[in-house]
């Protein structure tokens, strides 16, 4: 099995390159540093002992940030590797931490480049961020010995569809593997139908419950929001995706109808978006300013698009409601955590089976409005600018779901040191 899943990976091969150019063609960074795609390390070979996370994208990355952040405190002594496989995560893994740890590409999931890579990295530990599996990485972590860990691990309803029909390559996967700890009982049950030991399987909660909000975060936004008029009503769309655009202007126009002086801020998920939804703005008439070319909004801005990646927690915080994009088209939404662990309501749309818990329980706790589609999602965005009460009622009840929820990361901090002092065999 093993070998015949091999055999497809080769034959395929050719077409990585044709992948790299043409996502380079979109974004320049996907054509550079090749050599870490096919494992060409060079001399970067890390010393015994590493510990490795990896985090495919930046969603991941954000994850992983308490986790390695407490991985950072707790073994200071030893040399400490974050993987990527997009330039967006990797270039929030060097804006987070900087020098401070090992930082590459993880390479294509070929027997010969996943030797190469365990050669360099040397890892005595390998812990991966969420839900990433990768058959010939996992056999070959078995085969040396080196314990290999799935942290925050989640898998949806749609995502287990998705690992039914190949489950038996799974199944193999997942042998390898000396203990998960999943975000949730449900998450929990449905890795073990792909595999994942019972046995081996800890519900240790969802690390980005242990968001830690940066000092003087409030102060920076009330700054923001007095250089741009601080009595504006503003709104925030965040990790949008092409097929909710239309409905984020259409929604902007609705609220400058209502409020003349509105804003919006608009943070795109994607690099590749961020020029095309600027210049749909600008198409529609709305005054645009963006934050690489202009760095604030000015006081007569309509819309200012956030085209950095990194800052979103300041804007968040800046914001009187937010919309966390990803929940009106099939993607199946985004980190709903961070508005509320900054008191500010969020209104999403009707997909958010990747935070399905999260959005369930803060909509329960009335810190999060859940609507059907895009004319629902404005009108909801609209009712919360008009009822400042409620929107403060909603924040508080968000901060306090968010407080109730942490703990995942010292529970994980302990797993870790377990599965390293080898009491998880």
């Amino acid at each position: 099995m093993l070998g015949l899943y091999s055999l497809v990976l080769h034959i395929a091969f050719p077409v990585t390159l044709y992948h790299l150019i043409w996502r380079g063609l979109r974004q320049r960074e996907y054509l550079h540093r090749w050599n870490e795609r096919y494992a060409w390390l060079g001399d970067q070979a890390l010393p015994e002992g590493t510990i490795w996370v990896h985090a495919v994208s930046v969603g991941e990355v954000l994850a992983a940030r308490p986790l390695v952040d407490g991985l950072l405190a707790k073994y200071p002594d030893r040399p400490l590797l974050v993987t990527t496989i997009t330039p967006t995560g990797s270039e929030r893994v060097r804006a987070l931490w900087g020098e401070r740890v090992h930082h590459v590409y993880l390479p294509y999931d070929l027997g010969s480049m996943v030797r190469r890579f365990l050669d360099r990295a040397k890892p005595a530990l390998a812990v991966i961020v969420e839900t990433e599996i990768w058959l010939n990485l996992y056999v070959e972590c078995g085969r040396r010995g080196i314990p290999l860990m799935m942290v925050n691990a989640r898998l949806s309803q749609r995502s287990l569809r998705g690992y039914l029909p190949v489950r038996a390559l799974a199944r193999l996967a997942m042998r390898a593997v000396r203990l998960v700890a999943a975000q949730s009982s449900a998450d929990a049950e449905r890795l073990a139908r792909i595999g994942a030991d019972p046995a081996r399987t800890v519900v240790t909660g969802n690390l980005k419950y242990d968001l830690a909000v940066p000092e003087g975060l409030a102060e920076q936004a009330a700054v923001c929001r007095k250089a741009w008029g601080g009595a504006r009503p503003v709104w925030i769309a965040a990790s949008t995706h092409p097929p909710e655009e239309e409905a984020v202007l259409d929604a902007h126009a609705k609220f400058l109808a209502r409020h003349p002086d509105g804003l919006l801020l608009w943070a795109p998920r994607h690099p590749e978006r961020f020029a095309p939804v600027a210049d749909a703005a600008r198409a529609l008439a709305f005054s645009v300013r963006t934050r690489r070319a202009d760095g604030v909004p000015a006081p007569d801005t309509q819309v200012f698009v956030i085209d950095t990646m990194g800052e979103l927690l300041g804007f968040f915080a800046a914001a009187d409601v937010a919309f966390v994009g990803g929940s009106l088209c099939d993607v199946g939404g985004h980190n709903v955590l961070e508005p509320a662990a900054l008191g500010v309501p969020s209104v999403v749309g009707p997909h958010t089976f990747n935070f399905a818990e999260v959005t369930r329980r803060l909509r329960q706790a009335d810190a999060l409005v859940q609507t059907a589609d895009a004319v629902a999602m404005a009108d909801a965005v609209l009712a919360l600018m008009a009822d400042p009460a409620r929107r403060a009622a909603m924040g508080a009840a968000g901060r306090a779901q968010v407080a109730e929820l942490s703990g995942a990361l010292a529970r994980t901090l302990d797993l870790v040191d377990e599965v390293l002092q080898g009491r998880r065999a």
